[in-house]
């Protein structure tokens, strides 16, 4: 893996959990009003991904997300070893991004969550979330426009944070970062397992429907 691609990953993994915390922990000081606060959260994230993909897709894909890694992995575009990589680097990525906006708001460095979010909603929440994150991904790839995937992202990103129960985690990595910051975004270590999983299941139903798509295509 070649040490540009690494540090894009990296950087773009880190401040994409960077502005989710971060906001998180903004939008708390702001206002007491949860509306506002998740405004505040998608705003941010919006605009901080679409700034990421934007800069780092000619140089590493842009995927800042395990399950956007091993969908690629599965349609052979990326080998196993270059797969692990980029999944130690998204971690990676990932908690430093949570170690700095923790620091920046005065947390410790490296916390624990308290938030549960548990319940068969939250997790079929999240299955479609990453579904729907994967089916846009691989929709603008069969359709020859992989260069507008710095507004697809986000839009739907954007979108699901408003329609989805759980708020639209839907990146392994991010998920496993959130767990060392005990706020508003975060999430309880006990809880982030399940998440995870129903995340894999939703990127290989996401890859399952554009197929079918493109096949009817």
């Amino acid at each position: 893996m070649k040490t540009q691609k690494f540090f894009a990953e990296l950087l773009g993994t880190g401040f994409l959990t960077m502005s989710i915390l971060g906001s998180g922990m903004m939008a708390k000081n702001l206002t007491d009003n949860g509306g506002v606060q998740l405004l505040i959260i998608a705003f941010a994230t919006v605009v901080t991904l679409g700034l990421m993909i934007s800069l780092m897709q000619p140089i590493s894909g842009a995927h800042f997300n395990p399950a956007v890694s091993l969908i690629a992995f599965v349609n052979k575009q990326i080998k196993a070893v270059e797969l692990l990589n980029m999944v130690l680097t998204q971690v990676i990525g990932a908690i430093l991004g949570a170690i700095i906006a923790n620091v920046m708001f005065g947390h410790a460095a490296l916390e624990s969550a308290t938030t549960d979010r548990t319940g068969s909603a939250l997790l079929f929440s999240e299955v479609v979330a990453t579904a729907g994150l994967i089916f846009s991904i691989m929709m603008a790839i069969y359709n020859g426009k992989p260069q507008t995937l710095h507004w697809i992202v986000p839009l739907w990103i954007g979108g699901a944070y408003f329609f989805t129960s759980s708020t639209t985690f839907a990146n392994p990595a991010v998920t496993f970062a959130r767990t060392f910051s005990d706020s508003l975004t975060g999430i309880s270590m006990s809880s982030a397992g399940l998440f995870i999983v129903a995340q894999i299941i939703g990127a290989f139903v996401g890859l399952g429907a554009a197929k079918i798509v493109k096949i009817n295509n």
